[in-house]
């Protein structure tokens, strides 16, 4: 295979000159098709993070319930009792956009894949999405693929998609975005990690057979699109929930027995990363005979075997003597199992075939000593500047307030997801106690009182304004989510979507994101486990934008230890006291507000800041109310501002009091029945004025009590502003029923489908 590389080879693999020279050096000769295709799958941005490796090392990470923290397949946390939470998120924006249904449906299998590699059973889905316009002609058949790709593959497998958030700007029009996120449980002496050792051990392949789909599908994750992404088709894979599941019961049962010395998801770059990362955390070496890799496909050449991003497959090192009890298993599961290599003590990879060795490629160069670039980049003042975000304007006083709640009631971004969650098995596995609608979703624990809480969030309009702000204000919603159903917020996963790193205002847009996401990490003590970054989100297709918004997508994951004390956001009464927790006493924050964009169409001004200590003190005693069940009712005050939290408090009190249960279907605030009831509106007292009724200060919390309540905390801003009642939310020359706010928040999608 020697003398195949020319320059255009090179160039066509995603090198740099300098990298190529990197090769050469780490090699000392020219390197065959197979080494060059290693290199230049494991030096992508999607495996090596060669752009933001540097930074993501400032992250805070540890806790005393951190168990594993960002380097394994997923990250995992300690909730008592013998028992871990194991969860991570991951992008699949690339493939998405060229083939939405199959791009979607495969994150999450490759996200279930790594949860459940490290020994859990995967509880709950969860989900992040940003389209385009909807008006833009490509976007509707990209929602309808990648919704039907998600609840396709997330059903048929068996776990529930619990919520997630889907939001539309036009900067998504030529990149969507699609990450995913999964939750397991495993016990803690049943935790399985990647790293291969024990010379002469078994290296075995089990899963489905290796074809040509997904071939340099990392390579084309770590690059833009142009005019011919659609020619990028042959690199989406193509995934089998029903293999996914069966992948899934064989693992645990094999993971039950003591044969598994190490364990990694064929993922990003198929059997070339997970190899290289088993060989490579564990200071050891790896031999690979091509000739044994089960193929679906005939002439597979070992460029391909190695590159191919095929679905559902595992590598595995076990215990010498135990390769046909871990067979037996994955027989009778209808999976290929095959001994494919041994682990060795020389630090190469090294493959064979047809009697030959085809690749033999020393490991360091290729994982701990990839290319690590610190990318020029603006300062924060600097990266102000060049994105001239307008000033914020004078704002009308408003003529109509109630007016005003429906236009952003029914806009895109608040505008009920029905049409979407209705696509999703939430209850499968019975544990469901809250999913779309509310603050987090809440799933019990099996056969326990705990329940976990999680939730996806992030404000991609405020990180475009001012990184560092908005990276503070992602973390700090999540963990304002899981405080608002009486959970305790333990760690996060991310997913940190970014435009072209070579360009210094994008690189600013990661350095400062991530300064701001590690203060709140820190402040919070909320630690980050595992994560994600995906690259070079930017299009030059014909009716595309440039650059996405940076969107550094959070997932938290908190614990209640008695769900029986879980809030949620209906109002469950008339007559109870409405308290507004956090905010100023006056005004209010309009600066990159729905409001100014909705009405106005206007996105100007600074985001509103975030004070990390305040978010403390108010999350704080959020979850003490419901802990001691002072409070029937609690929301978060987030997109739209205090009237639109409000309304969704009204809205989802019209699910009859009948269908409120374990299942949690009325307790988010949806469900079958009920629905078409009047539901509980409220009355605020107080004068409201723009800013008061749609600014987007942070750190808020709706409560309601009875009404002979007294509520107060040292250093928390507590006031009483109305009272549940009615059938309307009103307010000093307003009111607006709440039929007609259900009418315009279900019309968008509804319409925009049926259309």
């Amino acid at each position: 295979m020697a003398g195949q590389i020319t320059p255009e080879t090179v160039a066509a693999h995603g090198f740099t000159d300098d990298e190529y020279a990197r090769v050469l050096h780490a090699l000392g000769r020219e390197p065959n098709l197979v080494e060059l295709g290693i290199f230049s799958v494991m030096w992508s941005e999607h495996c090596s993070y060669k752009s933001s490796r540097l930074h993501l090392k400032k992250l805070p990470t540890q806790a005393p319930w951190v168990i594993c923290g960002p380097g394994e397949n997923a990250g995992v946390i300690d909730i008592g009792d013998g028992q871990a939470a194991i969860f991570k998120m991951e992008s699949h924006n690339h493939p998405s956009y060229i083939e939405p249904y199959q791009g979607a449906a495969t994150g999450v299998g490759g996200i279930l894949r790594d949860v459940f590699t490290m020994g859990a059973r995967p509880v709950a889905n969860m989900n992040a999405l940003r389209f385009g316009r909807p008006d833009h002609p490509k976007m509707k058949h990209l929602v309808q693929g990648v919704i039907a790709g998600i609840g396709g593959y997330g059903n048929c497998v068996g776990v529930p998609t619990v919520g997630g958030e889907t939001n539309f700007h036009k900067a998504y029009d030529g990149n969507i975005l699609v990450n995913a996120m999964t939750v397991g449980v495993a016990d803690t002496d049943k935790i399985f990690y990647s790293a291969a050792t024990g010379l002469g051990n078994p290296i075995v392949y089990v899963g489905s057979k290796t074809g040509r789909d997904g071939i340099h599908g990392a390579t084309m994750a770590s690059a833009d699109f142009d005019d011919k992404s659609d020619e990028k088709r042959p690199t989406v894979q193509v995934g089998d929930p029903f293999t996914e599941k069966l992948l899934i019961e064989a693992c645990l049962e094999l993971m039950a027995t003591d044969a598994i010395v190490a364990i990694q998801d064929m993922g990003a770059a198929g059997l070339t990363s997970s190899s290289v990362e088993m060989a490579s955390k564990g200071g050891a070496g790896i031999r690979l005979n091509m000739n044994k890799v089960p193929c679906r496909e005939t002439g597979m050449t070992p460029y391909e075997m190695m590159l191919s991003e095929s679905q559902e497959r595992m590598l595995m090192v076990l215990k010498p003597g135990k390769e046909a009890m871990a067979e037996a298993i994955f027989t009778k599961w209808e999976l290929d199992f095959a001994v494919i290599g041994e682990v060795t003590d020389t630090g190469h990879m090294v493959l064979e075939w047809n009697g030959e060795v085809v690749c033999d490629i020393p490991l360091d160069p290729l994982a701990d000593e990839a290319p690590l670039y610190d990318r020029p980049h603006l300062s924060l003042t600097e990266y102000k500047a060049w994105a001239a975000v307008p000033a914020l304007p004078p704002v009308p006083a408003s003529t109509d307030l109630g007016a005003d709640l429906l236009t952003l009631i029914g806009c895109p971004d608040l505008a009920s997801r029905r049409w979407i969650w209705e696509q999703y098995d939430s209850q499968v596995g019975a544990d469901t106690l809250q999913k779309s609608g509310g603050d987090a979703a809440v799933v019990r624990v099996h056969g326990t009182t705990k329940a976990l809480a999680m939730s996806t969030d992030c404000t991609p309009r405020y990180c475009y304004a001012d990184p560092y702000e908005g990276g503070k204000q992602a973390v700090a919603e999540t963990w304002r989510n899981i405080c608002a159903v009486g959970a305790t917020p333990l760690a996060i996963t991310n997913c940190l979507n970014f435009a072209n790193p070579q360009r210094p205002e994008i690189m600013a847009q990661i350095v400062e994101a991530l300064n701001g996401m590690g203060d709140a990490c820190r402040a919070l003590d909320y630690p980050i486990v595992s994560g994600n970054v995906s690259l070079y989100n930017e299009s030059k297709a014909t009716g595309g934008g440039s650059a996405i918004l940076p969107t550094p997508a959070i997932g938290g994951v908190g614990l209640m230890l008695d769900h029986d004390t879980m809030a949620t956001i209906r109002f469950k009464a008339e007559g109870e006291a409405i308290w507004l927790i956090g905010g100023p006493a006056s005004g209010g924050h309009l600066g990159q507000s729905l409001y100014l964009r909705e009405v106005f169409g206007a996105e100007a001004g600074a985001p509103p800041p975030v004070d990390l200590a305040e978010e403390r003190r108010n999350g704080e005693f959020v979850r003490e109310l419901v802990a001691d069940g002072r409070v029937s009712a609690v929301h978060d005050v987030a997109d739209g501002g205090l009237l639109v939290a409000l309304a969704e408090m009204a809205m989802a009190s019209t699910i009859g009091a009948s269908t409120i249960g374990a299942s949690g279907i009325g307790a988010s605030g949806i469900g079958a029945s009920g629905i078409g009831a009047s539901g509980i509106g409220c009355r605020i007292d107080a004068p409201l004025d723009a800013g008061s009724a749609f600014g987007e200060d942070q750190s808020r919390y709706l409560v309601t009590t009875p009404a002979d309540a007294v509520l107060a905390a040292p250093g928390v801003t507590v006031r009483r502003i109305g009272t549940t009642g009615g059938s309307a939310v009103a307010g000093p020359g307003f009111a607006v029923a709440i039929s007609a706010l259900k009418d315009r928040n279900e019309a968008f999608f509804r319409d925009w489908m049926d259309g």
